[in-house]
């Protein structure tokens, strides 16, 4: 292989990809965020979510930013396993429009406009003002620049089909269709795009380096290869996000199996025999394109029915370990709606499970204080989701009961129901607020006195019993547990003063940094605030147990404000 062939391989590659990612972005912006409320949005119906996929994967031209975008939204919250599967279903059909795209070159010569492409690109990124025509450019630019890729890619590859070495590689894998297969998912997983991979392939079909038999197995491969993005970007995710990738990869997996063992009885000849025309190096990308649609098409409606089995494998092959928290309600059916005195029982048990799930947070940032262990931070941001996620779930359940037929009571339970939800997700953010201080004391290798550490672990002691406290009067509609909560929260103000005023002689004495004074005094305040949403809970329990049984049951000097 001459100097040359790599210069034009590494240049055209270059090319390709940066036209890849700048195409990709510039279409990203110019659809902003309507693309991902578009996804967002995706219902529960098998054909809708694929549509989906199909429809973003094209726009976006990356079948792996798709799945990468899925696993995000599932880490997120905002889809449900089973729904992912279906995107993920339509994102692998998606991904075929990039092989049209590059068999077009060798129709209509697509690549004789790159240059003005590039030109007029650039023109609108430089001299137009508005974003979106900016973005407009940025997509045209890097339209230009991908097909300037595949042309030198074309010319690199030309002289290969000559070359004696690369000629008995091929046919060996021509011969055995699984070492082909192996070597395009390895090949697509070493770059990172199996659109890449697929146009390098068609490059070589086109100019006569390898045959159409040589070509379906790297196709296949490439299948395989590119499920390796998402398992990366899963790995510091949740557990149905993990599943989730772990879906793209099975699904992938499956399907190339089932098409290698077709084509070890002859499915490739026979495929040939059904193409309307000869296949010539003019068409043999189009075919290429076409038998990759096929594929993708035909696993996606071979799986489908079989959905439900898909996701109950993925949930096997990525097992809940003891500490992992599952995303999602636990308790709310929408069946129940119709029914508001059991829906309402239903927001109950969640809205206490969510309480449960705020408590382990701030439970991790405690630990966080004593062990610093890096990890908590990553374990209180997981639970701050789930509660986040919660939070528009519930609320969204909460919505849809307020318009069914509801008798007073339970109207007047609604929008309290909305403020403690609330409350409980201030929580989590509260504890995202604890970990970020104690991560800065940290690094500020900032020595804490034992009289501060003392103060600190006191108010944590209280906020521990006042979770406890809060969860049971919750639960149970205690009202005397949930009077001994706006005790406790005059307890915990009255620490939160005395701490502040030491603090304040400490550091008019030098005896601590005003940093880290700051940092105790924030961590101290957040503490405090946790325990005055615990009290809003509480409260609310109170206010619900009076309207029951249509009595004064607290003396209201005991009612602090809510807090907002």
């Amino acid at each position: 292989m001459t100097e040359n062939f790599y210069f034009l391989l590494i240049g055209g590659l270059g090319f390709f990809f940066f036209g890849m990612k700048t195409m990709s972005e510039g279409l990203k912006n110019v659809a902003g965020e309507r693309l991902k409320n578009f996804l967002h949005n995706v219902t529960k119906h098998p054909l809708i979510g694929i549509f989906v996929g199909a429809t973003v994967t094209a726009l976006i031209q990356s079948s792996s930013a798709t799945t990468v975008m899925v696993v995000g939204f599932v880490n997120a919250g905002l889809l449900v396993l089973k729904q992912a599967i279906y995107v993920i279903m339509g994102a692998n059909i998606g991904t075929t429009f990039t092989a049209w795209l590059v068999s077009s070159m060798s129709i209509f010569k697509i690549s004789s406009y790159a240059l003005p492409a590039v030109g007029i690109g650039f023109a609108l990124m430089t001299f137009c003002h508005k974003r979106k025509h900016q973005s407009t450019g940025q997509a045209i630019l890097g339209f230009g620049l991908l097909f300037i890729g595949l042309h030198f890619m074309k010319d690199a590859f030309h002289p290969l089909r000559d070359n004696e070495t690369v000629r008995q590689m091929l046919i060996a894998f021509s011969q055995n269709p699984w070492l082909g297969a192996s070597i395009g998912a390895v090949f697509t997983a070493v770059i990172n795009s199996s659109s890449a991979s697929i146009a390098i392939v068609q490059m070589l079909a086109f100019n006569g380096v390898i045959s159409f038999e040589s070509a379906i197995p790297l196709i296949l491969g490439s299948n395989i290869g590119t499920t390796i993005t998402a398992q990366f970007a899963s790995l510091t995710t949740n557990l149905n996000a993990r599943r989730a990738a772990m879906s793209h990869t099975i699904f992938n997996v499956l399907g190339v199996i089932i098409v290698l063992i077709l084509i070890s009885f002859g499915l490739i000849g026979k495929m040939i025999s059904w193409f309307p025309t000869k296949i010539t190096p003019q068409n043999i990308m189009v075919y290429i394109a076409i038998s990759h649609s096929i594929f993708n098409v035909g696993n996606t409606i071979i799986f489908l029915p079989f959905i439900n089995i898909l996701e109950k494998v993925s949930i096997w092959a990525v097992p809940k370990k003891k500490d992992s928290i599952d995303f999602g309600t636990q308790y709310l059916e929408k069946h129940l709606l119709e029914t508001p005195s059991l829906a309402l029982e239903q927001v109950h048990k969640e809205t206490v499970y969510m309480l449960t799930i705020a408590r382990k947070a701030v439970e991790q940032a405690n630990a966080f204080f004593l062990d610093h262990d890096m990890k908590k931070i990553k374990k209180v941001s997981e639970l701050e989701d789930v509660t986040d996620g919660l939070q528009s779930d519930i609320t969204q359940y909460i919505v849809d009961l307020s318009q069914r037929e509801l008798n007073s009571k339970q109207s007047q339970e609604i929008p309290v129901l909305i403020h403690t939800v609330n409350d409980i997700e201030r929580i989590g953010d509260h504890s995202q607020n604890l970990v970020e201080l104690i991560r800065r004391i940290i690094e500020d290798k900032a020595k804490i006195s034992a009289e501060s550490e003392e103060e600190i672990t006191t108010t944590w002691a209280q906020i521990a019993d006042m979770f406890e406290e809060t969860i049971e009067s919750l639960k149970n509609n205690d009202m005397q547990l949930a009077r001994q909560v706006l005790q406790r929260e005059k307890v915990i103000n009255d620490l939160q003063n005395k701490i502040k005023q030491k603090h304040a002689v400490r550091v008019s004495l030098g005896k601590t940094s005003l940093s880290l004074d700051f940092n105790i005094v924030e961590l101290i305040d957040n503490l405090e605030k946790i325990g005055d949403r615990l009290t809003n809970i509480a409260q609310s329990v109170l206010i619900k147990m009076q309207w029951k049984t249509e009595k004064h049951i607290y003396d209201q000097d005991d009612m602090p404000a809510v807090v907002s």
